[in-house]
Formats: structure tokens, sequence, C-alpha cells
């Protein structure tokens, strides 16, 4: 067990570095024939089944308007050697750029919804809009994922996690703690 150590005040402002709910993940879009991607780190897990995944999208954002008219989404799970890409596809917006044109990366048909699935990204989750009431106040969409593909390998994939300030960690190693596990408690 590490010892305690002296600490200092930290700005309320940076606590993301440390409470960032997850890999950067690619939002897949369609709307009236239009398609868009956006990068996104706000997102969490909020039931298993139904698997619902809660995600921030601003208002600001290309994104916002497509999925909250088309009421659907991919959530499409890119690996740290896409980390460039995800970079360039968050600093562009889709009102002046066809990303999957842009950054080459591969529109795959789904399955369950119209949006596309990002061929290149390790997992592809399809997912509708259930829940709506936190859009106008929070920007909070909540989605039921209806469809989920993965990779088989590798099982813990190499993924990207936004600290803040332009700086990525890189996730992928893993750690078994399956006999002291009691799954009711996380």
């Amino acid at each position: 067990m590490p010892r305690a150590a002296a600490k200092k005040d930290f700005p309320t402002a940076e606590i993301r570095r440390f409470l960032e709910p997850g890999p950067i993940v690619l939002v897949s879009s369609a709307l009236n024939g239009a398609t868009n991607i956006m990068t996104m780190g706000w997102h969490m897990m909020m039931e298993f089944e139904p698997a619902l995944v809660g995600c921030i999208i601003a208002p600001a954002s290309h994104s916002h308007d497509m999925i909250r008219k088309s009421r659907e989404c991919v959530i499409n799970l890119p690996t740290a050697d896409m980390a460039a890409t995800v970079v360039r596809v968050g600093n562009s917006t889709g009102t002046e750029v066809d990303k999957f044109a842009a950054f080459g990366l591969t529109a795959a048909p789904a399955e369950k919804v119209s949006a596309p699935l990002i061929a290149e990204c390790h997992a592809n989750l399809e997912c509708r809009l259930v829940d709506a009431s936190q859009v106008r106040k929070y920007a909070l969409f909540i989605f039921e994922v209806v469809k989920a593909h993965a990779r088989p390998r590798p099982k813990y994939p190499a993924t990207i996690h936004y600290t803040g300030e332009g700086v990525f960690m890189i996730s992928g190693g893993h750690k078994s703690f399956r006999r002291q596990f009691r799954p009711g408690n996380l």
C-alpha cells in the first residue's frame, strides 16, 4: 500500500485529470444523408442491462443536432494507434469537412441504426436515444446500446484517455483481482 504523502491545494477546474470517465471515443451520426464524427470523452455507463450509456454532447457541436434529431448514433472505440486521427477529428467541424473522407476512415453499415460504424475502431456500439430529458439542461443524452461489435483480440486494447491540456494517458494493461472481487459491490 502506498504511503500517505503531503498534498497541496489543486485547482478544481483541472480535476478532470483524475476523474475522466473512460476512453476517448469517436461518435458517428447520420441525418438526411449526411454523416459526421465527433471526438468525445465525457461518457459514463449507467446500467448493465439494458446497457445504458450517458454522453455529454455540447450544443455547439454539429453532432448535437444530428443526434438529437435522428435519436441514434454509434459510439466507436479507437485504439492508441489512432490518437493523431482522433485529435484531428476533434479539431475539425462536420459543417466544413466530411470527416470520413478527410481522415481516411471507413464508414461501415450498422445493423440496427442508420449511423455508420467506423471500421478502423476496436469496438462499435450501436445506440438509440432512450432518454432526452436532460439534453436541454445538461446536454446529457442517455443511449441504449442495441448492438455491439468488437474485435476478439486484444481483450484489453490500448485506448486513449484525455487528461486535459492536450495530454492523453494510454491504457491497455490489466491486473486481475478476480479472487477478491465481489461483483455486487462495484
